[in-house]
């Protein structure tokens, strides 16, 4: 016979079991037997727990009066079975029938808050009631408060109601670990874990994986690893929330051999396991082992699911597995009819990557619904692979379907890449209005794509205004401006910026310092580029391959050779760019005969050349004068290296032609051309003519650069030259009254020289100078010396409508001239000097330079448009071939 005790467990005991079928027979039965009444809230809780909450509320609304336990247990049916709405208005109901709550109705009712003030309002209620003190109430006020991004509300209902009567529980620590990590302030959960162990509560699985969280969130990969130590302690290591959440954590924070460990000594991998192993290898480069965990994934039995196909995806991208990435487009072409934007950007990541940007775009077209990632994979893809009409193409029809407020730094730096030119400065600036309007002007990303793409447009003042207006201190930004200045010849500023950096002290890496030293390169700035090898060395960058690079190529560029080849040799290992700045500074230096011995070393390392290091060959060549040489490496670049001439190489060629004297040889190249003629091809004819007095060469050579450079004064002057050469004064006048009128003005001859630590820098004539009286002095002194060593002003091709001791006062004025004696009052005797100069140096310089280097006992190291020049006791390196 059943008593009203057992009668009240078996229901209890179908609801814990969701037993509906014997539930509702046993219902059916009571309702016979007319014994209902005593077990109503028995049967709410019953078909709670069956998720029947419909059942329950026609339970309910057969009490005649309900008590404060019926309405809780309603309340709790339809919270539990996700009807907040509905638990809400019966709450409401039970407050205005002034059924008075209880421990079990607030908790339950709070879950259900649909804003922090409806919590505050619950809040009050338990305040008024007393129950503010029982801890299932204050649990749960922290979770709302917590939920809601109210932290330090939280935290003081956890500090002065939760557990005052000593009943804190693991949930209630759970609860405030749980707020904290939801609210991204992972230290302060981490802390709170602490407080947990050192109060004596035992944590338990759901504490542990929130902490856990934490320490992924803080990247506090030490704290992660004495939590795991916890864990295993205590037994939960097993236990599949935990676990997961270790292996997430090891796998976001780089140990994947540690995530590995986890994931193997789990009992029961689920797909989150997976997805979180899978993830973490992918993220850390480990794609091919990605690709065998979906084998054995597959081979557990388990069915992939969509975040796990999209790590995948990735993996393929990054493995260059693109048949296996085409066959999961396939699987889910076939399996999956709607898949999500998710796997989209997925498969858009990997068909961009493998290059093939028309399938990319297809599964872009092909998706009903595109967020903001989605795009932002496509658009990626398509800078990465140089389609920059297209990015443009596609930012605008994002822009136009509406999501201009939804781009973020990823969009905006993405396009930016593709406006780095003068063409697009108008898509530059519309970027530049929108990142203002969508206030992403502070971020660093949007900042340096900026700055980026305007000095690359030819705006360097508002590259500059940029930088400025963010008040940026990060270390990218500042790079990004450094490498900016030095790119547009602002080597000082440039230098005047990384001073400002260490004074803010923000520490330079290895690609500062690179930046650096290309401002050092673009002033001839040899002793400011010997500090930065200091803050190299210093710093332990010397085995940076990318800094080490810089540094040859720094040397060379600032007329040390030997220092660039200790730099060299000191390279840990050597790339093509490492040969390649190698052997192009020994040409650029006239050691034609150690480039090729370099270039064959590099052959017999192993290493391929290509074209840029081939240009650098010729250009040895060239400088030394070796044609038969410079013939067989151009001839042979096909057939030996594989690589094909481009127009630098034709343009080499035909300079090494043209200075030999070689003229039809040199015309004959450019008409068998596969291609049409450019600037570079014409300029080196026009400065062969000019050399072997050849105008009408000259002539031919000029015309076509008017056409294609006409804005370019070094036509002009070279014309004029080579006229003046031929003694055709009237041809000559014509061509410089053709500058007068075409407005076209002569770029101004500029020399720079360093002393101590400072740049100078020299126009012709110029009396701007503080030492002007000292460095004229200084000149009149040496040109007395020349004069009695032999020197003859070579004044024959130079302003023939002046006299003779004019042109000579003028020729003694040139802006080299003026640095070197600035150099030889300013330095120590016997020290070298080093002068850069921005056009041709001028032969009667060259001669001037060679006297006055055996005078001083000093060698002088001119460094000008096209090479060096090394003037030692009287002669040049150049050997008078240039």
């Amino acid at each position: 016979m059943r008593t009203p005790e057992t009668i009240g467990s078996a229901l209890a005991r179908f609801g814990t079991s969701r037993s509906l079928f014997a539930g509702a027979h046993l219902h059916s039965h009571l309702l016979k037997s007319g014994l209902l009444a005593g077990f109503s809230n028995h049967l709410l809780t019953l078909y709670s727990r069956c998720r029947l909450p419909s059942a329950a509320r026609a339970v309910f609304d057969e009490i005649p009066d309900p008590c404060h336990v019926s309405w809780s247990s309603l309340v709790t049916a339809y919270s539990n079975n996700g009807m907040p709405r509905d638990a809400l208005l019966a709450f409401r109901a039970m407050r205005g029938r002034g059924v008075p709550c209880n421990e079990f109705a607030l908790p339950v009712v709070l879950k259900c808050a649909p804003d922090v003030r409806f919590g505050a309002q619950v809040h009050a209620l338990a305040v008024a009631t007393r129950l503010v003190h029982d801890v299932f109430v204050a649990n749960a006020l922290v979770a709302v408060y917590g939920g809601f991004g109210m932290v330090d509300e939280a935290r003081r209902m956890f500090d002065e109601y939760v557990g005052v009567g000593g009943e804190r529980n693991a949930v209630s620590w759970n609860t405030m670990i749980s707020a904290y990590v939801k609210n991204d302030q992972s230290g302060d959960a981490i802390g709170v874990f602490r407080e947990m162990v050192w109060s004596g509560e035992r944590p338990n699985e759901f504490g542990f994986s929130c902490v856990v969280n934490a320490c992924t969130g803080s990247r506090d990969l030490e704290a992660g690893r004495q939590v795991h130590g916890a864990v295993v302690r205590t037994g939960y290591e097993k236990d599949v929330f935990t676990a997961n959440a270790l292996v997430d954590m090891y796998s976001k924070l780089g140990d994947i051999e540690m995530a590995a460990t986890v994931f193997e000594k789990m009992p029961a991998a689920d797909v989150v396991s997976w997805n979180a192993f899978i993830s973490g290898c992918v993220t850390h480069g480990h794609d091919h082992r990605a690709l065998e965990l979906l084998l054995q994934m597959k081979s557990s039995g388990l069915v992939p699911n969509v975040f796990t196909l999209s790590s995948v995806l990735k993996a393929c991208a990054g493995a260059g597995a693109f048949n296996l990435g085409r066959q999961i487009h396939g699987f889910m072409v076939k399996a999956v009819a709607d898949f999500d934007e998710f796997v989209a950007v997925g498969l858009v990541d990997m068909y961009a990557k493998h290059g093939f940007l028309d399938d990319a775009r297809k599964v872009f077209d092909f998706m009903p619904r595109r967020d903001l990632i989605l795009w932002n994979a496509l658009i990626s893809g398509c800078s990465h692979d140089g389609r920059h009409g297209e990015v443009l193409s596609l930012f605008h029809r994002m822009r136009k379907e509406g999501l201009d407020l939804d781009v973020n730094r990823t969009t905006l730096a993405s396009v930016l890449k593709s406006t780095a030119s003068s063409e697009a400065i108008c898509h530059t600036r519309q970027v530049h209005a929108l990142a203002e309007k969508i206030g992403l002007l502070s971020d660093s990303h949007v900042i340096n794509g900026l700055i980026d793409s305007y000095w690359k447009c030819g705006q360097l003042d508002y590259a500059i205004k940029v930088f400025k207006e963010s008040r940026s201190d990060d270390i990218i930004s500042s790079t990004t401006m450094m490498t900016a200045l030095s790119q547009c010849d602002h080597g000082e500023d440039a230098i005047k910026l990384f001073v400002q950096m260490l004074r803010k002290g923000l520490e330079p890496d290895s690609f500062v310092l690179s930046s650096l030293l290309n401002a050092c390169t673009s002033l001839s700035a040899y002793e400011q580029g010997k500090q930065v090898h200091a803050h190299l060395i210093k710093r332990q960058f010397t085995s940076d391959v990318f800094a080490g690079n810089a540094l040859v190529y720094a040397y060379a560029k600032c007329g040390s050779i030997e220092d660039a080849d200790m730099a060299f040799s000191g390279l840990p290992e050597r790339g093509i760019v490492s040969w390649s700045a190698m052997i192009g500074g020994l040409a650029q230096h006239g050691h034609g005969k150690r480039a090729l011995d370099l270039f064959h070393r590099m052959l017999d390392e192993g290493v391929a050349p290509n074209h840029i290091t081939l240009t650098s060959v010729l250009s040895a060549c060239n400088h030394a004068g070796l044609v038969d040489d410079a013939k067989k490496y151009f001839e042979s670049m096909k057939e030996t290296f594989g690589i094909d001439r481009t127009e630098e190489h034709y343009a080499c060629m035909i300079d090494i032609l043209g200075r030999a004297g070689k003229l039809e040889d040199a015309m004959e190249l450019v008409n068998n051309m596969p291609f049409q003629a450019n600037a570079a091809v014409w300029g080196a004819l026009l400065g062969a003519s000019r050399v072997h007095r050849d105008p009408e060469l000259g002539r031919m050579a000029a015309e076509k650069l008017f056409t294609l450079e006409p804005e370019k004064s070094g036509t002009h002057v070279l014309l004029a030259n080579t006229y003046a050469s031929a003694g055709m004064w009237d041809e000559m006048a014509k061509v410089r009254k053709l500058m007068k009128d075409s407005n076209v003005k002569k770029e101004p001859a500029m020399s720079w020289v360093e002393i101590k630590d400072k740049v100078h820098t020299f126009i012709v004539g110029d009396k701007s100078h503080p030492m002007t009286r000292d460095i004229y002095g200084k000149l009149a002194e040496l040109g007395d010396l020349m004069n009695k060593a032999g020197y003859v002003p070579n004044v024959e091709v130079d302003l023939h409508d002046v006299d003779r001791s004019e042109k000579e006062l003028l020729l003694s004025h040139h802006s080299e001239r003026l640095a070197v004696a600035f150099a030889l009052i300013s330095t120590p005797s016997g020290a070298p000097i080093r002068v850069k100069k921005n056009l041709r140096i001028c032969r009667d310089c060259h001669v001037a330079f060679k006297y006055i280097s055996k005078i001083v006992s000093r060698e002088i190291i001119i460094r000008d448009i096209n090479r060096f020049h090394h003037f030692t006791n009287g002669t040049c390196s150049c050997g008078d071939y240039w």
